[in-house]
């Protein structure tokens, strides 16, 4: 119980270092030493949330090297976390071979009752831990001295996590990195060109109408580097793909009827319907001195006439 109110002291003191400053670099100093000579645990760590309290309080520390030291602080925690659940998952491992013969006889409801317990500390206890931890490490160090990737990177990253994640979602910050990677290899710099591509790829994540794109990119349907190199008619969804089709079919229409039937032209009046819906070809049917003869087709009614 001491320890818990202990770690709750601690909470409060980072708390009001996010809320109302750093302070002097002392404080910040003797505060660090006692995060790093706390005995904690994951009992702790869950009640508390202390690691997400930490991890705030690092983004806001001006100094390099105190923000280097948190950070060391919080990675220790993770491997407490990691370590509690490695064990946990060696304590639940099938028996070896000799065991299990001797337990063959044993009923399966009493297997379930033991399996069952288990199942659920792994899919409602370990996410929310692990959880406190999932910013730690992001963005990576290779994007922290490049303002632009960095910032590219977060900003795919925010566009990841629009909306609601689907099941089977792999680390959106791994896909943010990944992709940033491939646009920085594929263009080679962070030119104009670059940037378009990142844009690009932000809307169509965002897209409302396009939330297959974003779930198939999110549960490896569609690699990172692949998403990162594709057009925007491939990241396009269904409705804009089917506008684009209608519009393509109905150039080629339009351009097919110019060539078979003539070109269009509201300069001919039918005398049948009286329309000017009309289109007109030119041949030239006499010597070559002659003017060339025009053809006048009404689309309307189908009239033909010569004009002369």
């Amino acid at each position: 119980m001491a320890g818990l109110e202990s770690a709750q002291a601690l909470c409060k003191r980072v708390d009001d270092i996010c809320k109302n400053g750093m302070g002097s670099k002392d404080e910040c100093i003797k505060l660090l030493d006692d995060l790093a000579k706390f005995q904690m645990t994951v009992e702790i760590i869950q009640q508390t949330s202390i690691g997400i309290k930490v991890n705030m309080m690092r983004k806001k520390v001006p100094d390099e090297s105190l923000a280097k030291r948190t950070k060391n602080i919080i990675k220790e925690w993770k491997n407490i976390v990691d370590s509690k659940s490695k064990s946990q998952d060696d304590s639940d491992a099938p028996a070896p071979k000799k065991q299990r013969k001797e337990s063959v006889e044993e009923p399966k409801v009493e297997k379930k009752k033991i399996e069952a317990p288990y199942k659920r500390q792994e899919s409602n206890n370990r996410p929310e831990i692990v959880a406190q931890f999932a910013s730690a490490s992001f963005p990576p160090k290779h994007l922290e001295n490049d303002e632009t990737r960095l910032k590219s990177a977060q900003l795919l990253l925010s566009a990841l996590r629009f909306g609601e994640m689907p099941q089977g979602t792999l680390d959106p910050e791994e896909l943010a990195v990944q992709i940033e990677e491939k646009l920085y290899s594929v263009h080679r710099d962070t030119n104009k060109n670059y940037s378009a591509a990142v844009r690009s790829r932000i809307f169509n994540l965002r897209d409302k109408k396009n939330l297959a794109l974003r779930e198939n990119v999110l549960t490896g349907v569609v690699r990172a580097e692949k998403f990162a190199t594709m057009t925007s008619e491939e990241m396009a969804s269904p409705e804009i793909r089917n506008m684009r089709d209608k519009f393509t079919k109905e150039a080629i229409l339009e351009h097919q009827m110019s060539v078979q039937q003539g070109t269009p032209s509201d300069m001919f009046k039918c005398g049948k319907c009286g329309k000017k819906n009309c289109t007109y070809t030119q041949l030239q049917t006499r010597s070559s001195d002659e003017p060339m003869t025009t053809f006048v087709f009404c689309l309307e009614c189908g009239n033909r006439w010569k004009f002369c």
